[in-house]
């Protein structure tokens, strides 16, 4: 006699179609899981999550448009059913503390998905947490309990309104004519918006920008009704 299982249903969040495209494949191979959509961003992510009501979405963190961070918290904020487990090729437990405190009950870095992602779903599916074994943060401490914390803004280098406007479309993975044209200003402003910003911050690379973004709260949440 057969009996029809309910699978898990999975949404698939990242900028690369070939992680998308092998994703997929790899839980596609499970009896007990089924991809019911892809998302080429953080935005798209939030969107699709409300529209298909997915049992869990695999997130990447470095996005264009929204990061990973904020569509999780969207996610867990307005679709709590959903559990989002993030999929990064970030180790650091800045990044596992935001993700989690954001609302993601799992968290995994890239090289080890083949192995552990499958494992990773039906946890979290069952009202569990999963952190993969190259995270040294581990659950017990209360960041998974506890909600999000209002944006630390106090902290660190003071920035202009501006200058943390730009750091955080930058964060979002924005192209600097990307935010140029969002805002209504030159190249040339955006790029000594950038400059200036990294020499205060004492940061040269778009992974400590985004990093510096996430620790400060420095995030589209604050100009979200």
């Amino acid at each position: 006699m057969n009996m029809d299982i309910k699978k898990t249903q999975v949404l698939l969040a990242d900028d690369h179609t070939i992680v998308r495209q092998g994703l997929r494949a790899l839980l596609e191979a499970e009896p007990d899981i089924e991809v019911v959509g892809e998302a080429a961003d953080g935005a798209e992510a939030v969107e699709k999550s409300a529209s298909l009501a997915p049992d869990v979405v695999v997130m990447d963190i470095s996005m264009s448009r929204m990061n990973g961070v904020e569509a999780t918290r969207r996610i867990a904020r307005h679709n709590p059913e959903t559990r989002v487990v993030v999929l990064t090729i970030h180790t650091c437990d800045e990044y596992v503390t935001s993700c989690l405190k954001a609302g993601a009950k799992g968290y995994l870095v890239k090289e080890s998905a083949s192995s552990d992602l499958v494992q990773a779903i039906r946890a979290v599916k069952a009202g569990g947490t999963y952190l993969g074994p190259a995270t040294t943060l581990k659950p017990g401490i209360g960041a998974i309990e506890r909600p999000e914390a209002a944006p630390r803004r106090s902290n660190g280098p003071r920035l202009t309104p501006r200058e943390s406007q730009v750091l955080r479309f930058i964060a979002e993975g924005n192209t600097n004519r990307k935010i140029a044209a969002t805002l209504g200003l030159s190249m040339k402003t955006i790029e000594a918006h950038r400059s200036r910003i990294m020499q205060k911050l004492d940061i040269h690379n778009i992974a400590g920008l985004t990093r510096y973004a996430i620790r400060y709260g420095i995030t589209s949440t604050a100009e979200e009704s």
